[in-house]
Order: C-alpha cells, then structure tokens, then sequence
C-alpha cells in the first residue's frame, strides 16, 4: 500500500525540537500535538521537505539548528524546481498570499508540483489558512497541479 505524501514545514520541526513553552499556552500545546503526531503517526506517511525547510532551520540559535537539521535529515529532499518558483510567483501574484510570504507559497508550490497529498504546517497565518486556501487551490489548478491539503497535525490523523 503506498502512503501518503506529506511536505513537512518548518514550524512543525520547530515545534517539534523547540524546549518547551512555558509562558504561552497555545505554543505548548502546539508542541505537545506535534510531538505526539510525530511519534504516533508519522510512520502512516511518506515524509518530505525541500531546501526551503533547511534554509529556515538553519536560522537562530546554532544548537536548536542543529536539532533542526538533525530531523530534517531523515526526511526525503525535494528538488525545488524552476517548475516550483514560477508557481511560487503566480501564487504571489494571483492570491490573497502577501507578498512578503515569499518561502511560503515556495512550499505550497513546491508540495503541488511535486504531488504531494499533504502539506504540514502551524503557519495558519498564510498557508493552513482556510480564507488563502480557495484561491491557492484555484491558481495551483488553474497552472496544472492539484494543490496539496494544507494543514496541521492536529488535523491529519489517519491516511
């Protein structure tokens, strides 16, 4: 049976690596959900990420980096192809994406050009964004792709 095809994003290794909140509430339960879906379900899927996810891990404090990176390296490297930018760019311009979410419609657009089933992401801001999500879906179809489903992983529990 194959698995399902997830794009991880950064703020779920974040998450995922970060010492724990202890002064906001919704940020440590973040990272309680995203702990808990990485141990329990992560094996349901396919995972995968692009050198946009490493170019954001890499930024900060150089040991959380590390640990960062350390997750990321077991997850598979998509290519972020030409193909990737210049959706990236319709998105930006044919979106309610602002233009300065520029690494965010470069996941998206690299998740659908490469077939992805599932983008994961706390980023609600401007990808798991049900108000973006319409007219992201429209452009990614509208260039050829199917968009993949963007969510958190709260919200993708069973394949």
């Amino acid at each position: 049976m194959v698995k399902p095809a997830v794009y991880v994003e950064n703020s779920v290794i974040s998450y995922l690596t970060a010492r724990p909140a202890r002064n906001n509430l919704r940020v440590a339960g973040h990272q309680d959900i995203t702990r808990e879906w990485w141990s329990a379900k992560r094996h349901l899927f396919d995972l995968f990420a692009s050198a946009v996810v490493v170019e954001e891990a890499r930024d900060g404090d150089a040991v959380a980096a590390e640990a960062r990176l350390a997750v990321i390296a077991e997850l598979t490297l998509l290519e972020v192809t030409q193909d990737a930018h210049d959706l990236a760019a319709v998105l930006l311009r044919e979106t309610r994406l602002p233009h300065k979410a520029t690494a965010d419609a470069l996941h998206i657009a690299t998740a659908a050009v490469h077939g992805m089933d599932y983008l994961i992401t706390w980023n609600c801001k401007h990808i798991a964004n049900a108000v973006i999500f319409r007219s992201v879906e429209r452009a990614c179809r509208q260039q050829g792709y199917e968009p993949p489903v963007m969510c958190t992983p709260e919200e993708l529990t069973e394949p």
